[in-house]
């Protein structure tokens, strides 16, 4: 077999999975012999073009694998470079924002008492509180403790290392040395020289950046949802709770609420309706 019959018959078995995939998630228009689930009109065909494109970005660039560590399942998440910001919900919760070129290691289960997970890279955390189970992120040079707060952490290799709040408060200890110190809201914290180093944060707008392109990887619509109202502060958006649980896989590029809840009921054959600022997301037959 020559390489480029190989490799032809490699994106042809890409496409058909691409397709497969689509035609699995409702976004081809319907034939006459199938059953209809989710039609796109001509008007909105663009977006096939545009998630075919991210599709198959988005196949090359995430790995998740499971690991037996002890009694605990694990995941590893991986976002590669010049994807866009993705973004999952772990089991308690918590929501997790992954930039380009970072990783994440977390349990399908958290244990009783403890909540943990490990990263490297660049990566915007809004943890759930629960004082029973603190939340553990460690790091290659360092290990956080939170309650239930919001920030970022830029932890890329040994040598470098950033933590910056939102809201909340986080506890940081460096690994060799032992040093630890409490980052408040408005605080950053740096490895410099080997030591923790606290100053006021420069750029309060530097969590917006984690939301311009957010990409969504079979999240329960409820999740989706909860997430689009935490970073919205007048529109919100609600759905019908019989259909929270269907699952979701989609690109949001700095959208308003209301281009957003299209997006969505385009993808799962739904309706929505405004009133005020309220946008309800329904079942196309109601």
């Amino acid at each position: 077999m020559t390489l480029k019959v190989k490799n032809d018959r490699v994106t042809d078995d890409a496409w058909n999975a691409l397709y497969k995939r689509f035609d699995e998630d409702g976004l081809l228009p319907a034939t006459d012999n199938k059953p209809k689930r989710g039609v796109l009109h001509s008007t909105a065909m663009k977006w096939i073009a545009v998630a075919a494109v991210a599709c198959i970005c988005i196949i090359s660039a995430l790995v998740i694998r499971n690991m037996n560590t002890g009694d605990l399942k694990m995941y590893t998440l991986h976002n590669e470079e010049n994807a866009p910001t993705l973004v999952t919900t772990l089991e308690d919760g918590s929501v997790v924002y992954l930039n380009q070129q970072t990783s994440i290691e977390y349990p399908v289960h958290f244990e009783k008492d403890r909540r943990k997970v490990s990263m490297q890279g660049d990566a915007f955390f809004e943890i759930s509180k629960n004082r029973e189970r603190p939340f553990f992120i460690e790091t290659a040079n360092a290990r956080i403790e939170v309650l239930g707060t919001a920030f970022n952490v830029v932890s890329k290799d040994k040598d470098s290392f950033s933590l910056s709040v939102k809201h909340g408060e986080v506890k940081v200890t460096l690994k060799q040395s032992g040093q630890s110190t409490h980052v408040k809201a408005g605080e950053t914290v740096l490895l410099d020289s080997d030591n923790l180093q606290k100053t006021i944060s420069p750029d309060k707008g530097k969590f917006d950046g984690y939301l311009k392109q957010i990409h969504f990887k079979d999240e329960r619509l409820t999740d989706v949802i909860r997430i689009i109202n935490m970073n919205s502060e007048s529109t919100q958006l609600s759905v019908s709770p019989h259909l929270g649980d269907r699952l979701l896989t989609v690109t949001f590029s700095d959208n308003t609420p209301a281009t957003m809840a299209e997006l969505i009921c385009l993808a799962l054959n739904l309706k929505y309706t405004q009133s005020d600022n309220i946008i309800t997301i329904e079942d196309i037959k109601n």
